[in-house]
């Protein structure tokens, strides 16, 4: 099956699902013995053991490319079917950056997200942060700088009803000094973040914090309950080839996993390319669900596309096909 085709099949039985759907509710009202019951059970099945949302970042080029507004992300995200929005910090500059970041604009921030999401009836799941400072940077000064500009954050996360905010551990590549400058980066922020009822979230996203043992590392050493971590699927790069995006040193993805997922407190399902039967091309996504399942995670799964072979529609709709089916898989 070509994968034009497979996106196509995809959209024709999300529509026979809705006529069955339509058709299962008319079935109720008949109120016959024993028929309500059965399709209730018969939907509960159906239901995967998470939530979905969907990562700001997957429509990171209709925002920069397309000058698409990114306000629109909760009415784009209802439109594909997901009930959670995680947001990215970055989509919305150069606004917010050109003002400093000021209490006037990140209010205005939170007001216009909370008003789309409100307005499409979604949830505001979490808000990733890049571009404020380095947080296992050695240099303590700069270290504390980056956790002022980190708490605007909380403090937007909090507002919009965020459980969370995702950060990035960069700073030092020696494994001690970082897993030393991580740790109180960590504490320090997520200290600030206990006041906001907000938890920190780190992503494997490169570098040391790719290392899935290291990483786990420092969750045991920060030893907070609101310090965790936002596993994700395909972000596990140590090194790439000077100069350029190729990976140079790999850790093994589902093993990485594996170690974040005790301090999960969100996940992510990356995707970049799909073979002709829906499936990506280097992430077995029954694995990896199985992985998630088996740790007892049941919030959400941010589905986050980053691929060039599909436009961002089909590419996001075609990971969350994708993630359905495997959890069909899992029973």
């Amino acid at each position: 099956m070509k994968r034009r085709k497979f996106i196509l099949n995809s959209s024709r039985a999300g529509a026979a699902l809705s006529i069955m759907g339509i058709y299962a509710c008319k079935e109720t009202k008949k109120k016959e013995e024993g028929t309500e019951e059965a399709i209730t059970t018969e939907n509960e099945a159906a239901a995967p053991f998470f939530k979905l949302s969907l990562a700001q970042w997957s429509i990171h080029k209709m925002i920069r490319e397309d000058k698409v507004d990114p306000y629109t992300f909760a009415e784009k995200a209802k439109n594909w079917g997901f009930t959670g929005l995680e947001y990215v910090s970055q989509l919305y500059n150069p606004e917010l950056e050109e003002a400093g970041y000021s209490e006037e604009a990140m209010a205005a921030f939170v007001e216009k997200s909370n008003a789309e999401a409100e307005k499409y009836g979604l949830e505001n799941v979490l808000i990733m942060i890049d571009g404020q400072g380095n947080l296992a940077v050695s240099d303590e000064n700069e270290r504390n700088e980056t956790i002022e500009k980190h708490k605007k954050w909380v403090d937007a996360a909090a507002a919009m009803g965020c459980h969370a905010v995702r950060v990035n551990l960069n700073g030092s590549n020696d494994p001690d000094e970082w897993i030393q400058n991580s740790v109180d980066g960590l504490t320090k922020l997520s200290t600030y973040a206990k006041t906001k009822n907000i938890n920190v979230l780190v992503e494997n996203h490169g570098g040391l914090s790719s290392n899935g043992a290291l990483h786990a590392e420092v969750m045991k050493k920060v030893d907070m309950d609101n310090c965790g971590t936002l596993p994700d699927f395909g972000n596990f790069c140590i090194k790439r080839k000077e100069g350029t995006w190729d990976c140079e040193e790999m850790y093994d993805i589902y093993k990485g996993v594996e170690e974040l997922m005790p301090y999960a407190k969100a996940v992510s399902a990356k995707s970049h390319n799909f073979d002709e039967d829906g499936n990506e091309t280097e992430i077995d996504y029954a694995k990896m669900l199985k992985i998630v399942k088996d740790h007892g995670y049941t919030g959400f799964i941010g589905v986050e596309y980053e691929g060039s072979e599909l436009d961002e529609e089909a590419g996001i709709l075609a990971t969350k096909e994708l993630l359905l089916e495997a959890a069909k898989k899992l029973g």
